[in-house]
């Protein structure tokens, strides 16, 4: 099976992957984070803020990789969450966590795909309140804690109070940042800068029926066919293994029916540390210590290396891990080159804010006065 291969070459990749790019394990209670909670209006005149977010979240964290603390690379997590849609249960004021804390990537494109829009009551302060009590929250002093809530109602409706939610966040170090749907003055009369002053953040405006996809830049068409090399250096393992790879495949597929540029700035990720893939592909796993080659039962490795000796089964992983360090290092460079190329053209273009920008321009604020460095 083509899968099978894959999982070869993932594994060896993992060994070599440069420290400056690859998160430290998860249990390494120093290593920086990067924590954000996604809160997206799901009601029924918010379908172009999903195609948006669909289309722009690699963006947001290609954005994030060249950020420091310390000389340490953080370690992304995200979670994500909608409200306002009228499907929802009404009990819970219309809103549900949709994914929890992580650093899984594709779980987190794979929801955002299957997100659907209907007509409902938009309650910012009750879903503000559940991110803060019930995601699992750092507690590092050098940790950045970030809410980010997009929606187009008044940013006060709902039987919590939306600026209480908002100080209760701040208090425990997460700032909301409020990023409103539509004209700066119905954000105003709305409420929205209020929620961001009371909890340290920034009051952002988008147009979210923009377009969704960014321009196709020169560098697109490499990264495409680098995305298809990488991809066979990932190592299935375990009872989720194949499921893991089959996604991956998937997220690939609806990044490319967006556009070109899409699928190559998801590509671009996967030249990151924060791409990674530690719960079913073997080499994260071996990286990030979260198994022992030599202690993992036959019947859980890849077919193609269970016939082999266990010193013979760690040369293959210390080969295919040499393969997807050398393609993280040209599709990094490459990376780079395209961010510059599309910020030349973003400098020279004049229309209003996307979902991508309204988020890294806060991200990049906040992040420096936390002690963070951006080394582009």
């Amino acid at each position: 099976m083509h899968v099978h291969s894959a999982t070869l070459l993932a594994y060896a990749c993992l060994a070599t992957l440069p420290a400056a790019e690859a998160p430290a394990a998860a249990t390494d209670p120093t290593q920086p984070r990067i924590q954000l909670a996604i809160l997206l209006d799901t009601s029924s005149s918010m379908s172009g803020l999903i195609d948006q977010a669909r289309a722009r979240i690699w963006s947001i964290v290609n954005d994030l990789t060249s950020a420091s603390h310390g000389g340490r690379a953080p370690r992304l997590e995200v979670a994500l969450y909608e409200y306002g849609k009228s499907s929802l249960p009404q009990e819970e004021h219309w809103l549900r966590q949709i994914l929890p804390m992580g650093n899984d990537l594709d779980r987190l494109s794979e929801h955002l795909f299957t997100l659907t829009t209907n007509g409902g009551e938009e309650y910012c302060g009750a879903v503000i309140d559940q991110a803060v009590r019930n995601l699992s929250w750092s507690q590092g002093p050098n940790d950045l804690r970030e809410i980010l809530i997009a929606g187009n109602e008044p940013f006060t409706q709902g039987p919590v109070d939306a600026l209480a939610a908002c100080r209760s966040a701040i208090a425990k170090g997460i700032i909301v940042n409020t990023i409103h749907c539509g004209t700066d003055s119905a954000g105003r009369a709305g409420g929205w800068p209020e929620g961001a002053r009371a909890a340290e953040g920034a009051y952002l405006v988008i147009d979210h029926n923009a377009v969704a996809a960014p321009p196709t830049a020169p560098q697109d068409d490499e990264l495409a066919k680098l995305n298809l090399d990488i991809n066979k250096t990932y190592l299935p393992y375990g009872a989720g293994g194949i499921a893991g790879a089959q996604r991956q495949e998937a997220q690939d597929g609806n990044a490319s029916s967006i556009g070109s540029s899409v699928l190559a700035n998801r590509a671009a990720s996967k030249a990151s540390g924060y791409y990674t893939n530690g719960s079913w592909d073997l080499v994260d796993a071996v990286k990030e210590a979260k198994v022992k080659l030599e202690e993992l039962p036959a019947d859980q490795l890849p077919e193609s290396l269970r016939a082999l000796a266990p010193q013979a089964r760690a040369v293959k992983v210390a080969e295919f891990a040499a393969e997807r360090a050398r393609l993280q290092k040209r599709m990094g460079e490459l990376a780079v080159a395209r961010e510059a190329w599309l910020a030349e053209q973003r400098r020279a273009a004049i229309g209003p804010a996307t979902l991508d920008d309204a988020i890294t321009t806060a991200l990049r604020a906040q992040a420096k006065a936390k002690g963070y460095v951006y080394a582009r």
